[in-house]
């Protein structure tokens, strides 16, 4: 995303040594293509650390539609985020990609329960590394003004996941129940189309 988490999560795994593709998912005309320069400008920003770090701007309109048309208020940050991790685990594989990286912070928020990232996470066969898990939200606007991405991330330009939060969000999902809604969005089809559609940045 173009947020404060992402981008340091990246470079702390560009650090290990780790070369990376950015992923960010792009939903017009309800995120902004002020949204999409942010996330350009970010990549820009971690390009001296990532060499040859690749963006894929993916399409993702008509899966959060399909989200929005069958699921309730309160699954369809989960369900949105299960469709990422089930495109980045179709990307990965494209790519040969051997891991997912996310910049997800224990409780942080309501998609960052133990519960929800056990049911995103369960989306892909991959290794999943979260390598802010532990860290507080000034721990990592900290490192952010440090690499130089925390004023870029702190535009005011938001993506889908911000724009259609529920008032009130599943906190505790039950494993079960998300994966009967996630098989019930029958969304694999748009999923692979937007992989067909993503556009490729090199920087």
């Amino acid at each position: 995303s173009g947020g404060i988490d992402s981008p340091v999560a990246g470079w702390m795994m560009a650090k290990r040594g780790m070369a990376l593709d950015a992923v960010y998912f792009h939903s017009a005309p309800f995120t902004s293509e002020k949204a999409r320069e942010k996330v350009e400008d970010l990549v820009r920003t971690l390009s001296p650390w990532i060499p040859g770090i690749t963006l894929h701007v993916v399409p993702f309109t008509a899966v959060l539609a399909r989200i929005k048309e069958r699921s309730p208020q309160e699954e369809i940050t989960l369900l949105l985020r299960a469709c990422m991790m089930r495109f980045s685990t179709l990307l990965a594989a494209r790519r040969g990609g051997e891991c997912l990286v996310t910049g997800e912070s224990l409780g942080q928020v309501a998609s960052q329960t133990v519960e929800s990232i056990a049911f995103t996470g369960a989306l892909t066969d991959l290794p999943v590394f979260r390598p802010l898990i532990g860290l507080n939200k000034e721990e990592i606007i900290d490192t952010a003004r440090k690499i130089g991405t925390f004023e870029t991330s702190n535009l005011p330009y938001e993506d889908c996941c911000v724009l259609f939060s529920p008032a009130h969000p599943l906190i505790h999902p039950e494993m079960a129940r998300m994966k009967r809604a996630y098989e019930c969005l029958d969304a694999e089809g748009l999923i692979r189309e937007a992989l067909e559609k993503a556009e490729v940045l090199s920087f």
